[in-house]
């Protein structure tokens, strides 16, 4: 059994070389369709009622214990999990999808072309952020689920090296900031005039 550790850090890996072949313009457009999906999914939050924070889910059984499992949930609250994460889930992987679908940057072809290596460069930093962005974040919303997967992805443990890195590693994922307001409004702006300005 792989850690997920090591998992998360494979992806990062793969997600770096498709950065370096697309080019660095393609995968600063799907960093911001995860800010996007962020912003859908703290929307939705807000004023919807089918999109539910896991705190709110969790609050009938927040008594029982800090170490509380999924098996050990009642079944509704387990189907109620589930469902939010893939709600999550499905607009990050949607967005992201739309995000890789970018069409030719015309404007910027022709620069990328004379700096090749730079492009791919920089593209692979950026694609290593982009999958930051995506792996992190559906980490982070299957760690608030309390893990629905087990025993096909089971949580890190407390006392291995590498679970722990994983436990403090997951204080660090995009949705953590994403519940800072004012950072994510800022984060949304900036990506949006980045995109009128640069290409556009």
């Amino acid at each position: 059994m792989i850690s997920i550790m090591y998992a998360f850090w494979l992806f990062l890996i793969l997600f770096a070389v498709i950065g370096a072949m697309r080019g660095w313009a393609k995968e600063l457009l799907v960093i911001f369709s995860i800010i996007l999906a962020m912003f859908l999914i703290y929307v939705l939050e807000s004023f919807t009622p089918f999109v539910i924070p896991f705190e709110e889910v969790l609050r009938p059984v927040e008594n029982l214990s800090d170490q509380v499992t999924f098996a050990a949930l009642p079944e509704p609250i387990q189907q109620e999990l589930q469902t939010q994460f893939w709600i999550r889930a499905s607009i990050i992987l949607v967005l992201a999808f739309f995000g890789y679908q970018t069409p030719r940057l015309a404007p910027l072809s022709e620069k990328a072309r004379r700096e090749k290596i730079q492009d791919a460069l920089f593209g692979a930093v950026l694609g290593l952020v982009s999958g930051y962005f995506i792996i992190g974040s559906l980490w982070w919303y299957m760690d608030a689920a309390l893990y629905p997967f087990v025993p096909n992805i089971m949580p890190p443990q407390p006392g291995d090296p590498m679970a722990e890195a994983a436990l403090s590693a997951i204080n660090y994922f995009p949705p953590v900031f994403a519940n800072n307001q004012i950072g994510l409004f800022f984060a949304v702006v900036i990506a949006f005039m980045f995109v009128l300005v640069v290409f556009i």
